[in-house]
């Protein structure tokens, strides 16, 4: 059985959907950047998410978001269907679009790991070799700059989508929001400062790279390579999949958020085990989201500190 996981309001999260096989369904190209910008401004727009930063890789998708009402597996849901069903028809394909493993959702519990991850979303064309700097690849994507202060617009694809029916408005704009840790006062430090991670981050890709003898794709390459290719890179499989974050050198910070983690899931395995016995009264901790959405199950307001 996968663990529990706790859905909290106002919580901001990065999130990672891979393609089947590593498919490069989602290569860099007009079509494919109009679809996923105007799937995500529609989804984030319908379930109130406040949408930070993203990149689209060929093989997979990172986003950094705010779910503001604690609806995000909603927000999946719907987002990645649109998403599936629009690249099925743009490239022809027959079959799953999405890996068969479920989404990465990683809470973001600190600053510090807010601008760790947006660097590193921003970062991943550069770590995957593919360009010498993030704002060189030609994919959705958002810029440093743009971080609180940008807008992204897309018309209505001409593919999947009926433009007789009202949810699929002519054109979508999406304005990016700045995480709730960050005040308005303070947008333009923040900015440096994920522009900081973000050089450190693609200096010690650029010397690694280096080292290894590799060199960049360039973004030309990678616009062009048929979408059908699969990566062959080296990739890992089954590693660890955290799910929250607090950044470097958080020592206490981590200690915390993990017994946090880990008072919630013994907490709600507890109430699972008494509502499997038939008691209908027992009361869910805060943060439980399908048992309250499907089975009608009690839950407290009552959220531990972090």
């Amino acid at each position: 059985m996968s663990q529990p996981r706790e859905i909290a309001p106002g919580a901001t999260y990065m999130i990672t959907r891979r393609v089947l096989r590593r498919h490069l369904l989602f290569r860099p190209d007009v079509a494919i950047t109009q679809l996923l910008i105007y799937a995500l401004a529609v989804s984030a727009r319908r379930y109130g998410l406040q949408v930070h930063a993203l990149c689209a890789m060929s093989t997979h998708l990172h986003l950094i978001v705010t779910d503001v009402t604690g609806v995000l597996p909603r927000f999946l849901q719907f987002f990645h269907r649109i998403v599936a069903l629009g690249t099925k028809v743009l490239r022809t394909w027959e079959g799953p679009v999405w890996d068969h493993e479920a989404p990465s959702v990683v809470r973001l519990l600190t600053r510090a790991a807010v601008v760790e991850k947006i660097a590193y979303v921003l970062a991943n064309p550069v770590a995957a070799g593919l360009v010498r700097h993030a704002h060189e690849w030609p994919g959705a994507k958002v810029d440093v700059v743009e971080l609180g202060r940008g807008v992204l617009r897309a018309a209505r694809p001409s593919v999947y989508l009926d433009p007789e029916n009202p949810q699929w408005p002519e054109e979508m704009t999406l304005s990016l929001s700045l995480p709730p840790a960050i005040e308005m006062d303070s947008a333009e430090g923040f900015r440096q400062e994920v522009a900081a991670e973000l050089e450190r981050q693609e200096a010690q890709i650029y010397a690694e790279m280096q080292h290894h003898g590799r060199r960049f794709l360039g973004a030309e390459r990678a616009s062009k390579i048929s979408p059908y290719a699969r990566a062959t890179s080296f990739e890992a499989l089954r590693e660890r999949n955290p799910t929250f974050a607090v950044g470097r050198d958080q020592g206490d910070t981590l200690r915390i958020a993990g017994a946090a983690v880990r008072a919630f899931r013994a907490l709600y395995r507890a109430a699972l085990e008494r509502w499997r016995t038939g008691v209908r009264s027992v009361v869910f901790p805060a943060g439980t989201w399908w048992m309250r959405t499907f089975h009608g199950a009690s839950v407290t307001d009552v959220v531990a500190a972090i």
